[in-house]
């Protein structure tokens, strides 16, 4: 049996999908709502609250691996970073301190932070986490190995691919004509196509050197955002104008965003910490242990998962191309 927490989110939802079809006995640790989530079918569920530490014990009875992806990405404040990673993590990990239970814990490049120097950075370099998103999945990844020692830890890069709401803004902007970007020259980043991660946690979940080990899982190809704008443009033949924004302007309405966040009370994906990030120059990392543990390199070129991903949208009506 495994146990897979944030299964109702981008990742999760696929990752759910891959072990229905694989026959593997699965279930889902969801929060309690009013109207019931929908989980693929065969998947057990589990009602509790990670930050909370409420049904943890009752959703790891007769489970032999733990693939923990649930996490916040976006917040309205810096302490909804570290309930839901950080604490809702220590949580978690404690729980599984007196058990026999693989974990793999699904971190982030974020943990790390960027290359100074353009080389890309590898599982033992020094973490330098920028923003509290970062700050709050490293201080994460030291509950786990402080208290599951044997815990595979994955960090993925920028993660796309169907469902995907993220890296979906961008293309939206994209498919209606328009290219944001920060001024300074161009920016390199890893990333991963979201069938292919879910490859790179069940090996992570499967081979056992993998025990107490760190990894990288991404393309090992990095990519430019103009390379990604512009593969995503032909796709949809479009022909977008290109805005450049001084980092200052772009501070600035990422605060004008927060504030319109705060009024809502829904967090939004544009923060002035996603703008700290989105000035780095290279946020790129080094697949190659993944590679020689695990057997596990990511298949899918950019242009294949971008196409993959916009054909996806289109069908679902969130892009008309």
């Amino acid at each position: 049996m495994i146990l897979v927490t944030g299964g109702t989110g981008f990742v999760g939802s696929h990752l759910l999908e891959r072990l229905v079809q694989s026959s593997v006995a699965v279930r889902c640790l969801v929060r309690p709502r009013p109207v019931p989530r929908r989980l693929p079918e065969g998947v057990q569920e589990a009602f509790g609250d990670l930050a909370r530490s409420q049904g943890i014990e009752e959703a790891l009875a007769g489970v032999e691996t733990v693939i923990h992806l649930a996490g916040v990405t976006k917040a309205l404040r810096p302490d909804d970073y570290y309930a839901g990673n950080t604490r809702a993590t220590e949580n978690l990990a404690r729980a599984l301190s007196r058990r026999a239970i693989r974990l793999v814990h699904v971190s982030s490049l974020a943990a790390v932070g960027p290359s100074p120097d353009g080389t890309p950075i590898d599982e033992d370099a020094e973490p330098r986490p920028l923003t509290h998103y970062g700050k709050s999945k490293r201080e994460a990844e030291r509950s786990v190995r402080e208290f599951v020692p044997g815990a595979v830890i994955v960090r993925p890069p920028v993660v796309y691919g169907p469902r995907d709401t993220d890296v979906f803004q961008i293309l939206k902007s994209i498919s209606n004509g328009l290219v944001l970007e920060i001024s300074g020259g161009e920016r390199w980043f890893s990333a991963i196509y979201v069938r292919d991660l879910v490859d790179g946690l069940l090996a992570a979940a499967r081979v056992p050197k993998a025990a107490g080990r760190t990894y990288f899982l991404a393309h090992p190809k990095p990519v430019s955002w103009s390379q990604l704008s512009q593969a995503a443009a032909r796709i949809m033949a479009r022909q977008p104008r290109v805005v450049r924004v001084p980092f200052p302007v772009a501070r600035a309405v990422a605060y004008g965003a927060e504030l319109w966040a705060r009024i809502r009370r829904k967090p939004g994906i544009l923060s002035r910490d996603k703008v700290l990030e989105a000035r780095c120059r290279w946020w790129i990392c080094d697949p190659r242990r993944a590679a020689a543990d695990l057997g596990f390199q990511a298949q899918t070129p950019l242009e294949v998962g971008l196409a993959s991903t916009l054909a996806w949208y289109k069908e679902a009506g969130w892009l008309q191309y």
